[in-house]
């Protein structure tokens, strides 16, 4: 039985009184509905692990909310902490899953695998509330962007399962120089998916579904931020795929992804975090050369606004760009470069749109800045904006402060220079950096001396301009965008990057064709039983 959560009703859990700040503070007193009300601290208790919901006795890691009530922490609960052991019984288990004598899905049909992903989608759909509840308490983000986060989750895998049938409809016989041979795609084998906090559902599954669907068997490790969601999950995979296809393991990443990683037994690696962490996990198989690995990594895109670019729609698109779930999006701008003659038009509209962002907590209407996700993150941000000042930059909106620890106001920073951190360090949160130039040119200089190169944003309403400067930057970004902020979708659309923010594409069917490799059965024409052996596949 899937662990129960606590019914009885308790008062909010509270971590030690934190250090009072420097700064000015207004403590956040806002409760949320009865529907989103935390009531008591969920003990998850299970992990799955060959078919089986285990129960966990041992050590625990608790689980706590950037969202403080009347300044204070509250403790969602606690997941396991696993070792070795397990770590190690859950990749044999994906590994028997897909190599073993008895194994079934990865020779299952089509169908089949579509069936069994349809009746997890059914139960998926049954915890709705559940799941966007914990989104919002664990990594604060709005009701309305966890809502969007579930159902485009549901959308992708749906639409992976549509992209997957016309790929069975486009296979053929091929026949030449005398060989009849169908060509299919076979799985890779055992995938391990890590998904990143600031989508710990989305870019979680945009991986693990397309992996599980060509066949593929699969070890998620939930992110630190955003682990008990996945707890209302777990009935949901033991109840919708064969035993051992889908495992879960919780704890350090160095306690239970390094044995995993060093048993060799991972044939695919889809990870989204740093390149400093995807580099010390890929490194530690014991052949690194026949890993296959489906990274998202670092990003620093910058946003180009030209001299004549329309103000209105350029600081809209900017702020939505920069500051869209607090800036903690690997796509988001992280840093302008504006044409010296428009920029104090810029700067001014762009003030103007910032200070009206509404600041608070997810479940109050019409919130666009709530409290960022990772712990001790505000501190970090400060010591950005401290390093740029010291370098020359000047803030231009001094008057905005931290009003909690961990909700942080929006802050534009012009003058940032090359010395400056915020120049090449990816911020990840709600800062814009504003650098002053002759030319937009410049940006492509910027560009092709960067250590990423994901997407970039060009602003302006010069076509030729714009068209030579485009093509110029495609040979330093995944994606170039014109008069629109960098994203993700549509999900059709390859998303992928350049130098060290990506490795592999996706997209819908990218996706699925990143999991699966091109697998021969092929005869001689005019042997009959090969004839027939074919016409079976």
């Amino acid at each position: 039985m899937q662990a129960q959560l606590t019914q009885t009703p308790a008062p909010f859990p509270r971590n030690p009184e934190p250090a009072e700040s420097s700064l000015p503070s207004l403590r956040l007193t806002t409760q949320p509905p009865r529907e989103l009300g935390w009531t008591a601290p969920v003990r998850q208790e299970k992990f799955l692990l060959g078919g089986e919901l285990k129960t966990w006795t041992g050590k625990t890691d608790p689980v706590v909310s950037p969202l403080q009530i009347d300044g204070e922490n509250v403790v969602l609960g606690t997941v396991p902490s696993l070792g070795r052991e397990e770590a190690l019984a859950a990749v044999a288990a994906a590994h028997e899953a897909y190599y073993g004598a008895s194994a079934t899905w990865p020779i299952a049909s089509q169908e089949q695998r579509i069936a069994c992903t349809e009746t997890f989608l059914s139960k998926m759909r049954e915890v709705r509330n559940e799941v966007v509840k914990r989104i919002v308490w664990e990594i604060g983000k709005s009701i309305a962007d966890a809502e969007k986060e579930f159902d485009r989750t549901i959308e992708y895998v749906e639409r992976t399962i549509d992209e997957l049938r016309q790929l069975n409809r486009e296979q053929a016989l091929v026949q030449e120089e005398g060989v009849a041979a169908h060509v299919t795609r076979s799985p890779r084998g055992v995938c391990l998916c890590m998904g990143p906090f600031n989508y710990p559902l989305n870019e979680t599954f945009a991986t693990l579904f397309p992996a599980l669907l060509m066949g593929n068997t699969a070890i998620i490790k939930p992110p630190k931020q955003g682990v008990l969601l996945y707890e209302p999950l777990l009935k949901a995979f033991q109840e919708s795929f064969p035993p051992g296809v889908v495992n879960t393991v919780y704890g350090d990443g160095k306690e239970i992804i390094t044995p995993i990683m060093e048993s060799g037994k991972v044939d695919s690696l889809a990870f989204i975090g740093s390149d400093r962490v995807a580099d010390i996990v890929s490194g530690q198989h014991p052949e690194p050369h026949r890993l296959h690995k489906v990274l998202g990594l670092g990003a620093k895109n910058p946003g180009v606004i030209c001299k004549d670019a329309d103000l209105d729609k350029t600081v809209s698109e900017v702020v939505k760009g920069a500051l869209s779930y607090n800036g903690q999006r690997c796509t988001a701008l992280k840093i302008l470069f504006v044409e010296r003659e428009i920029a104090p038009a810029f700067i001014d509209r762009l003030k103007e749109e910032v200070d009206g962002l509404k600041r608070g907590m997810p479940w109050e209407s019409g919130v666009k800045i709530t409290p960022v996700a990772e712990p001790n993150k505000t501190e970090w941000l400060n010591q950005l904006i401290e390093d740029a000042l010291e370098h020359g930059a000047t803030l231009e909106n001094p008057n905005r402060t931290d009003e909690s620890e961990s909700l942080f106001a929006p802050q534009i920073l012009s003058g940032v220079s090359p010395e400056c951190r915020l120049y090449r360090e990816e911020q990840f949160g709600p800062i814009i950096p504003i650098v002053v130039v002759d030319s937009a040119e410049e940006a492509l200089r910027y560009q092709a001396t960067s250590r990423v190169g994901q997407q970039i944003s060009l602003f302006g309403q010069d076509p030729e301009r714009l068209a030579m400067m485009a093509l110029q930057l495609q040979r330093f970004v995944g994606r170039v965008n014109i008069n629109t902020q960098c994203q993700r979708g549509p999900d059709t659309l390859p998303f992928g990057g350049k130098k060290s923010a990506a490795q592999g594409t996706l997209s819908i069917r990218d996706a699925l064709l990143e999991f699966s490799v091109p697998s021969v059965i092929s005869g001689k024409i005019g042997d009959e039983s090969a004839t027939l052996s074919l016409k079976g596949n």
